[in-house]
């Protein structure tokens, strides 16, 4: 009985340990994808499409791992990473002090700016002083949404869950303005040629990065490496081309 057990036991931790490795090989990648050209959900394929999203696929590569990747909604998004819902965030997340207090950044792998979007013919906002009096809208969480609450004399900073509905807001006469990072912006504008426009330059500097749980030195070190070798042979400059530029 005692010899009958401990083969039970040995094929058991055998098992769980090829599961362990096998869950190892996957990692799993927390986004909010309403958030194109970074994250979005490709309307015919259904797929997860974006700069971010080609990003971490070919980061995950050289790593020898596939990705899962798991939408979650903004506001939750990290909390859902220090629950360990999954492995890393990447999701147009800037780098700031005070989320740097609850979770690791890679090196960061995007510089953009907050700018701000009115329609076309409003030449009555051209910097953050003339938002003074205005309604605001912003998606909610975002570094958008505190830039716009640091303007001073804005009559009201409106809170969305995804940027789309925060430009919704704008088009329907429900927001004077919306603050969002610059390639957000430009994104929309294609898609809505002649009905919005960005005034003035970012009045912000940002830098995204790719987020991880406290103490997970060894995968932030192997995302680092990940993240070096995309750049060094070529393939960042061809994502950034393919799904920033448009080319």
């Amino acid at each position: 009985m005692r010899r009958g057990l401990i083969v039970l036991l040995l094929t058991l931790a055998l098992v769980v340990s090829a599961a362990g490795a096998a869950a190892a090989q996957t990692l799993r990648v927390g986004v909010n994808a309403a958030f194109p050209p970074f994250e979005y959900i490709d309307d015919e394929t259904g797929e997860y499409v974006g700069f971010d999203m080609a990003l971490i696929r070919e980061m995950a590569a050289r790593m020898g791992m596939e990705v899962e990747i798991i939408n979650t909604a903004w506001d939750g998004i990290i909390p859902g990473l220090l629950a360990g819902h999954y492995d890393v965030i990447i999701s147009a997340m800037t780098i700031t002090n005070e989320r740097a207090q609850a979770v690791d950044f890679s090196d960061p792998y995007f510089a953009t700016g907050q700018v701000i979007v009115v329609h076309a013919g409003d030449d009555s906002i051209q910097t953050p002083a003339d938002l003074a009096g205005k309604v605001v809208a912003v998606q909610i969480g975002t570094t958008g949404h505190f830039a716009a609450e640091r303007i001073e004399g804005v009559a009201s900073v409106d809170h969305y869950q995804f940027a789309p509905e925060a430009f919704l807001a704008l088009k329907t006469g429900r927001a004077d303005a919306v603050v969002v990072d610059e390639l957000v912006a430009i994104q929309e504008i294609r898609a809505n040629p002649g009905e919005l426009k960005v005034v003035g330059q970012p009045f912000t500097v940002e830098y995204y990065g790719i987020a991880l749980r406290k103490g997970r030195e060894d995968l932030l070190r192997a995302i680092n490496r990940a993240l070096a070798q995309v750049r060094a042979d070529g393939t960042y400059d061809e994502l950034y081309r393919t799904w920033i530029l448009g080319e």
